[in-house]
Order: C-alpha cells, then sequence, then structure tokens
C-alpha cells in the first residue's frame, strides 16, 4: 500500500471520534452487539457480553483496586477469553497494559515487573509462585488470579492470601456505577518489552494513538468490497497474546475489524490447533513459519475444509519461501507475510489478497507509514540496493520507558525509527529484509538476544568463553547455537545445557552446544561471533 496518504489516520480517528483504544469496542457492541467477539475451546464472548464485562474489570479496577489513569497493569496469561475483557477493561480505565510472557523465568519477570512499575497483576493461578518469589523487588500490591476455564467453571472465593479471584473482581465491579472511559490519544496504553543489542529488556512506549492509528492503517487494507465481511469472517489466532504482533491483530484489529476470533491456548498443540481449524468454516489464519511447517506435517491436516480460507497471514519471524509454495498448493491459499516490530505497534508493511505476489518480498508500507534505505552515515541509498530500513508514521512509539539514552539510538529528531534491518527497496515500494544489522537471533517470531545466554553461561564457574549465534532451523526459522571454551574439563555440554534451562525460557535454550578449545578473536582479543555464525549457518546448511 502506498504511503502517500498523509493525513489518512488523523482524518479516521476524528471521523470515527476515537480518543481510547476502547472506543473500538464501544463502536463493535454498537454495530454487532449479538456477533461472537472471541471464542476459546467451548466457551465464547458476543460482544455485548465482551463489553459488559471488561466495563465491570474497569470498575473493579477504579474503585475496588483504587487504580488510577496511568497505573501500570500486568498481564501474564496464555491465550484465553479473560485476556480480551482485561485489556479493553483496563485500557478504558486508564491503565496502562504491560504484557507478559507467561513462560518467564523469575528472573525474567522480576526485570518486567520491577522495571515497568507495575501495581498489579492478572495471572494465571499456577503461576503464583513465581509472582511471590519476585513480588518484593517490584511494586506489585493487587494479584488477581484467573484459571484458564474460569469463565466456564468459575471460581469467586481465593484460597491464597492477599490474592484475588478475577470472576470476583468481575462480581464487584458489576455492583459499581459505570466509569467513564479516559479520553486522550496521546495517554500510555501499552508497556511492550523488547530486547535491545545488550540484552537488556526494554519497554517500548506505545500510546493510544499509536496503537489505534495501526489498527486503522490495518484496516485500510481492507477497504475493498466482499474483501473482508464482518459478519462472515473467522479468524483462527494461535500465537500468544502477550506478543505484540497477536496483540495488535488478533486481539485489537480483529475487534476494530467485527471479526470472530479462535483463540488457541497453546499454539505449539497442534492437536488444538488442528480441531479448531476442523470446527470453524475458517476465512483468516495468523501464524509464523514454524506453525505453517508443523500444520502441513501433521496428519489430520488434509482433512481440514479450506474452501472458505482467503488467505493466511505470517509474521513474527521470515517465511520460508518453500513453506509458502507448499501451504499454497496444499490449500490453494496463499500465506502473505508482513513485517513489523515492537516499536511500531508492530505492523509496518504487508501484502494482501490484491497485492502483487513477489516471492521474497514482504508487500508495501501500510497507508502514512514512510520508509527510506540509508547507508552507515544516515544517507539514502539507490532502489535495490541494501541498507538500514529506516521508517516514519504516527505508529511509531514514543520511546523507550525510562530510557532516553537507549531511545536517542533508535529515534532520529525528525521521527524516523531506526530498525537495524537491512532492508531492500523497489522503485514501487516492495520491501525485502536482507539480513538484520543486530545480532539478535529471531527463534519462532521470539528475539533472543545472544548477550543474555552469553551472560548465563559465563556464570558456571567452568565456562571460560562463549558465543551464542543463530543457525537456520526450517521448523523455528532459526535456533540457538552456543559455542564454549572451558577452564577445565569438569562439565560436559548436558550439564552446561542443565545451567542455562535454570535461567532462560525455553524459547531461549540453546537447541546446539559446541565445545571448543579456543574461540576465534581478533587481533585486540575481540571473539569474531560473525565467523562463529558462518561456520554455524553453513554446518547446519
Amino acid at each position: 500500500m502506498s504511503a502517500s496518504a498523509q493525513g489518512y489516520v488523523a482524518a479516521e480517528l476524528a471521523r470515527g471520534g476515537y480518543q481510547n483504544v476502547h472506543d473500538l469496542l464501544s463502536q463493535a457492541c454498537a454495530t454487532h452487539p449479538q456477533r461472537t467477539a472471541f471464542s476459546c475451546g467451548d466457551d465464547h464472548l458476543t460482544y455485548a457480553e465482551l463489553g459488559s464485562r471488561a466495563d465491570a474489570f474497569a470498575r473493579y479496577l477504579r474503585y475496588h483496586a483504587g487504580l488510577q489513569p496511568g497505573d501500570r497493569l500486568a498481564l501474564q496469561l496464555p491465550n484465553c477469553l479473560q485476556y480480551p475483557i482485561a485489556v479493553f477493561g483496563a485500557l478504558k480505565a486508564g491503565l496502562v497494559i504491560v504484557n507478559t510472557n507467561p513462560q518467564y523465568t523469575a528472573a525474567e519477570a522480576r526485570h518486567q515487573f520491577h522495571d515497568s512499575g507495575a501495581k498489579a497483576i492478572l495471572v494465571l493461578d499456577r503461576l503464583l509462585p513465581l509472582v511471590r518469589a519476585v513480588q518484593a523487588d517490584t511494586e506489585l500490591q493487587q494479584i488477581i488470579l484467573t484459571s484458564v476455564d474460569d469463565l466456564q467453571q468459575p471460581i469467586y472465593e481465593s484460597q491464597e492470601d492477599g490474592t484475588l479471584r478475577f470472576m470476583q473482581a468481575l462480581r464487584l465491579g458489576e455492583q459499581r456505577s459505570p466509569v467513564q472511559r479516559e479520553a486522550g490519544l496521546d495517554r500510555l496504553a501499552l508497556l511492550q518489552y523488547t530486547g535491545g543489542t545488550t540484552g537488556v529488556s526494554k519497554g517500548a512506549m506505545l500510546t493510544h494513538r499509536n496503537l489505534l492509528a495501526n489498527v486503522l492503517q490495518t484496516i485500510e487494507l481492507f477497504d475493498q468490497p466482499g474483501l473482508l465481511e464482518p459478519e462472515k469472517d473467522v479468524r483462527i489466532a494461535p500465537l500468544p497474546l502477550y506478543h505484540i504482533m497477536a496483540f495488535a491483530t488478533n486481539c485489537l484489529s480483529s475487534v476494530g475489524m467485527g471479526l470472530h476470533t479462535v483463540f488457541i491456548r497453546d499454539g505449539r498443540n497442534l492437536d488444538e490447533t488442528i480441531g479448531a481449524m476442523q470446527r470453524h468454516p475458517f476465512s483468516l489464519l495468523s501464524g509464523i513459519n514454524t506453525l505453517f511447517v508443523g500444520l502441513m506435517n501433521h496428519p489430520e491436516f488434509r482433512r481440514i475444509d479450506f474452501s472458505h480460507l482467503k488467505w493466511a497471514t505470517s509474521g513474527g519471524a521470515p517465511l520460508n519461501s518453500e513453506v509458502g509454495r507448499r501451504w499454497q498448493a496444499l490449500t490453494g491459499a496463499p500465506i502473505r507475510e508482513g513485517f513489523g516490530l515492537t516499536e511500531a505497534s508492530p505492523v509496518v508493511a504487508t501484502g494482501t489478497q490484491l497485492s502483487p505476489y513477489r516471492e521474497g518480498y514482504i508487500g508495501q508500507a501500510l497507508i502514512e507509514t514512510e520508509l527510506r534505505t540509508v547507508d552507515d552515515e544516515g544517507n539514502d541509498v539507490p532502489p535495490e540496493t541494501p541498507g538500514e530500513l529506516w521508517l516514519r508514521g504516527p505508529q511509531v512509539m514514543q520511546g523507550y520507558w525510562q530510557r532516553p539514552d537507549e531511545t536517542a539510538k533508535v529515534l532520529t529528531p525528525d521521527g524516523w525509527l531506526k530498525t537495524g534491518d537491512i532492508a531492500l527497496l523497489d522503485a514501487d515500494g516492495f520491501v525485502k529484509i536482507v539480513d538484520r544489522k543486530k545480532d539478535m537471533i529471531l527463534v519462532s517470531g521470539f528475539n533472543v538476544f545472544p548477550n543474555e545466554i552469553e551472560d548465563v553461561l559465563m556464570q558456571h564457574p567452568s565456562v571460560r568463553e562463549c558465543v551464542a549465534v543463530g543457525v537456520p532451523d526450517a521448523r523455528k526459522g532459526e535456533a540457538v547455537k552456543v559455542f564454549v571454551s572451558l577452564k577445565d574439563d569438569t562439565v560436559d555440554e548436558r550439564a552446561l545445557l542443565e545451567h542455562c534451562r535454570q535461567y532462560l525460557t525455553g524459547y531461549k535454550m540453546p537447541s546446539f552446544l559446541e565445545l571448543r578449545d579456543e574461540l576465534p578473536k581478533t587481533a585486540v582479543g575481540k571473539l569474531l561471533r560473525r565467523q562463529l555464525r558462518d561456520e554455524a549457518s553453513a554446518a547446519a546448511s
């Protein structure tokens, strides 16, 4: 989509009277209240039910929990119907959402809770021990517990001291007077944590304007007769909502478009995903390379009815071209690849059913999104020439939470965001990602930063030096490989991996570990990461 229509987002915000992300839900409730908004397993919520419960949660947060606009609420949940209830309720009350991976270790969760200053958390009840372990190092005061099947089999009384059950919070909220939604497009709405080249997790500050802009930019892609049919279209959504892509597309944009979205509790559970695809006449599917490979290898895949499928969307990790070709041959529908990043709310460029398809390219920029490719001095490079991709648009973050120095490294004074990705732009604005300027490893759509893994390994007393790199992986896109030199021979690969397992979330775990007597270095003693990455990639190929 051409980026030439400057002023489009501002005009749409004014036309719709948007002042809060919650307005997406208000409009959906007014337009199609009895349409199913979200379903998960055997349970579902209509838009009217979602609106009512989100309103009750907003009342609880303000009147019972005593939280004020600007306070942060952490969510540490798998995909479930409680997620959109909490999101739209908290945003209506003026709170700031902090999405947190439920697979985090205590160290990872402690950093995010402490850094964000979250005062309350809605967490899956089985994760309470983790929250308890880090609470003293945070500002967490309110702990709200929920179970996966809370809406089907509600629990109102908590057996844990100092906690409240989610269903009781809704019950308490229902007894209070309505909360007027907090207006202000430039109010902070979301702290979405991402990594940095140093491995330090930073909170990208996304406002209501940023998130709404990206929703409106995405909706504009489908502004063609018959392309999107809100009263008919069903989206299968396996990706986790704590990931920015799924949060923005499968939660916010789905409501903005009036879709019925089917959450998969655990996208790694292919049986669950296949079951949902067999039960629902779905027309849209969002996933990543890993998911598409797994689905096509599932024995039940060929029994799915794909006659309603318009297209699948791939994002969060590069799509393998052979995977895309095989998918279309088996289903008759294409996979359209998109590109985005946390700092851009997140969608930047994508293809649609109407876009010309170019293998290896990820489509064109969303409306009112400017792209440029530059050299190391920030000078524009010619079309089809590799350069660092910079972007500018209304979806670009305000900066990193309490990190002005880090913000200054990626945001220019005139609003350009430096992505750190090496890309090609052709004369028609199609984008091709060539490589990453950073050393980040992308595992199943999740950012993994080498320094974080190396820091963990270096805590082992037997490790002398180590380097972590990404290697091609047909299922995950990339996998982590570490090269290690030891001080002594008292440990082996298995012991080192067990050490990593104590400190790293599953997707950050090394898939390969190679012991070497010495690691290659420059003349001044700097470890040659690129040489090791090239060796590992060649071996993987």
